[in-house]
């Protein structure tokens, strides 16, 4: 079996980044490429299926725009591919809705300068968009508009007391944990055009609303409450109550046990489609129920589903649900019929990763957002059984080689079934082995499907041109199988779900894929837990690792988390007092003595869910047994990068960390510093140089002028 020398890797990989101020003319993807890649967010077809309403995200440029998560802009395609920008430019579009005569495109956002989140429509065709309305002192956070098109329900926090400002002033700061929190409220207003902010009277729900939907006669809505705006209360104390309008009241309540989803009436207002857990011990809400509007009766629909249910919309003229059903490492669009408890295919799996489904009003047009192993997510378009991909939010990925990539199953040294998504390095070699990247999702009740699976955190094609294997893990514990399945890894943080991982790398090694000594690991939340496992509990089978915003001490992490609920009810099954010692062994702190793998440890500095004191402890306990660690940390950060410049330099710190050890050999831990000053500088003597052009140009034309 030969091995790839560091040189020859180099050499294949094409290691060095590309500029970030000329543009390279490398066809490979790299470090550099990831920031630019815009996909498609919210797809919304319109009433007569002719046209596709929907947001791409806009990236902001590196080293010139302020800091800050991507753009969204508005575009609006046509069943030909067709496609006409409407909103663009440094804004953010979000919650699109078409207008009942499809003249209109309703959507939220900031315009003009605005301090508060406003609704405004455009017309579709052509104008300029208008403020239909907003609220005074505070912003609109969602919104569902009546069937008739004459009223609209809208969801968003009180106005602050302006007295709360003056008094931070005097210095007036306290804040009390949990306690002081703004709770979303229920308005409805008459759909008119209004030049002043709106003070309308909050409908009378205790209760934090999160979310609303109209019925098909619009004398009803279907309300989704949860006990206050902690987000444990949301995945573990929501339910779905129908509100009669005219009376005020609520008529009839819905709920599942454990973890509750999306709601939607059927075409007729008989039924309710809902998805939600098995139980109270479900991690995930991937079931689908069928609700009876007239009884309150909730029934499972489809019991014995093997795989979760994603996003779901009733036909508008039966009643007919289709579905998005994720099955393993891919995804259909399945339908179904009430009083059936079989589904039939519209789309077939194996194309791509679909949700966000839209039917026209006909029925006769589906839309949904789709990515694959070639591109992010765009708009895919189908009547009858013909799917066309309307857009191509990346024209230039058309230039790019891509690594080859596929799904691969085996069973566990216990039998059980375990699969994973292989990105094979570039110009793969049978025969050769190669340094190897495990990136581990998190959750655990998520999968990572055979779809687009490059980003900033995840390595999967610019790793490839560099050389890498790159290994997406499906552990057990994850969803895509069923909620038996879902269910392996609890009441056993660390241990079978964890040893799987294992079993992934000697298999990828058995299969002359992996070299066994080159094996690197990473992955964020519940995959950074197993990126810090991996450095002490299994250091023996990893030579770098990269933990972000994971857990290392399972005792202080309930504490200092804000889904204690969660945990315990579908991770843990238990609580750090019924078993101190257990829960000290299931966290890598304890292990930590017996690091021999280098740990770059990143970790957002305000992050609710995984506290950055996480990363902190696992720091301190390396550190002091003179371990390889380094801690970075992200302010204004959370659970996981959102903000433009933070997610390329954590890019940019996992690609040099993982070269430094697997392909370069280094024993000693690269350089803490990276040239963003250097980067900055360039961009502004381009930006110049620009400039100076341009300004010779105009001259040189107005001296033709004067001649002329």
């Amino acid at each position: 079996m030969k091995k790839l020398t560091s040189a020859l890797a180099i050499a294949l990989a094409v290691a060095s980044s590309t500029s970030v101020v000329a543009q390279s003319n490398n066809d490979v993807l790299s470090v550099d490429d990831i920031p630019k890649i815009k996909s498609v967010i919210q797809p919304k077809v319109s009433p007569n299926g002719a046209y596709v309403a929907f947001t791409r995200s806009k990236p902001r440029e590196l080293y010139k725009d302020e800091n800050g998560k991507n753009y969204s802009e508005l575009y609006i395609v046509d069943d030909k591919g067709n496609e006409r920008s409407f909103i663009t430019g440094d804004v953010s579009v979000r919650n699109l809705q078409w207008s009942n005569d499809g003249k209109h495109v309703y959507f939220l956002a900031k315009l003009n300068g605005e301090k508060h989140t406003a609704l405004y429509h455009i017309p579709f065709n052509g104008g300029q968009a208008q403020q239909v309305m907003s609220l005074k002192d505070t912003g609109i956070n969602n919104y569902r508009i009546s069937p008739n098109g004459k009223q609209v329900a809208l969801l968003a926090k009180p106005a602050k007391d302006k007295t709360e400002k003056e008094l931070k002033k005097l210095g007036f700061m306290a804040e009390v944990y949990e306690y002081d929190l703004k709770s979303q409220q229920l308005f409805i207003v008459d759909l008119a055009q209004s030049d002043k902010p709106l003070s309308p009277e909050a409908i009378n729900i205790e209760q934090y609303v999160g979310a609303v939907e109209w019925s098909p006669t619009g004398d009803t809505l279907l309300v989704k409450t949860q006990l206050s705006a902690l987000i444990d209360d949301q995945y573990m104390q929501s339910a779905w109550h129908l509100y009669n309008v005219a009376s005020k009241e609520t008529v009839l309540s819905f709920k599942t046990e454990g973890k509750l989803g999306a709601a939607e009436f059927s075409h007729d207002g008989k039924y309710i489609a809902m998805r939600g857990s098995e139980d109270k011990h479900d991690p995930a809400d991937g079931r689908l129920f069928l609700a009876n509007a007239q009884t309150g009766e909730v029934k499972e629909w489809l019991p014995n589903f093997m795989g979760h249910i994603g996003d779901f919309e009733w036909a508008n003229k039966s009643n007919t649900l289709y579905f998005v059903a994720n099955v393993n490492t891919h995804s259909s669009i399945e339908k179904i019929k009430v009083g059936s408890n079989k589904s039939k295919p519209a789309v077939k799996a194996g194309k791509v990763i679909a949700s966000n489904l839209s039917l026209s009003d006909s029925d006769k047009t589906l839309s949904y957002k789709g990515h694959s192993a070639q591109h992010p997510s765009e708009i895919f378009f189908q009547r009858g059984k013909k799917s066309i991909k309307l857009t191509d939010s990346n024209p230039w990925l058309k230039d790019k080689r891509f690594a080859k990539q596929e799904t691969l199953t085996f069973k566990a040294r216990d039998g059980v079934t375990i699969d994973g998504v292989m990105v094979y390095p570039l110009d793969y070699q049978k025969g050769t082995s190669y340094p190897l990247i495990m990136v581990v999702h998190g959750g655990p009740e998520s999968h990572v499907p055979d779809g687009w699976v490059t980003g900033y955190s995840r390595p999967g094609q610019m790793a490839a041109a560099r050389g890498y294997a790159v290994f997406y893990p499906n552990y057990r514990g994850s969803t895509g199988k069923g909620v038996a399945y879902s269910k392996l890894g609890q009441n056993d943080y660390a241990g079978k779900e964890f040893d799987d991982l294992v079993d992934f790398k000697k298999h990828l090694v058995d299969m002359g894929i992996a070299d066994t000594k080159r094996v690197g690991i990473t992955g964020g939340s519940y995959g950074g837990y197993a990126s810090a496992w991996a450095a002490t509990k299994l250091t023996e089978h990893f030579a770098a690792s990269v933990m972000f915003v994971g857990i290392s001490n399972q005792l202080s992490k309930f504490g200092t988390t804000d889904i204690p609920n969660e945990m315990h009810l579908v991770h843990a099954r238990s609580y750090p007092w019924d078993k101190w010692q257990y829960y000290l062994e299931r966290s890598p702190i304890y292990w930590a003595g017996q690091s021999k793998t280098p740990l770059l440890i990143m970790h957002g500095k305000d992050d609710p869910r995984v506290h950055p004191a996480q990363s902190m402890e696992l720091y301190r306990y390396m550190k002091v047994q003179g371990k390889d660690v380094r801690l970075v940390y992200y302010p204004g950060e959370g659970h996981g990068n959102r903000k433009v410049a933070a997610q390329y330099d954590y890019s940019l710190r996992l690609m040099r960390w993982f070269d430094n050890y697997l392909i370069d050999g280094n024993k000693e831990m690269p350089t803490h510093k990276l040239d963003h000053a250097e980067k900055l500088k360039a961009v502004k003597n381009a930006g110049k140089e620009k400039a100076e052009d341009k300004a010779c140009e105009c001259n040189d034309e107005d001296s033709a002028a004067e001649k002329a």
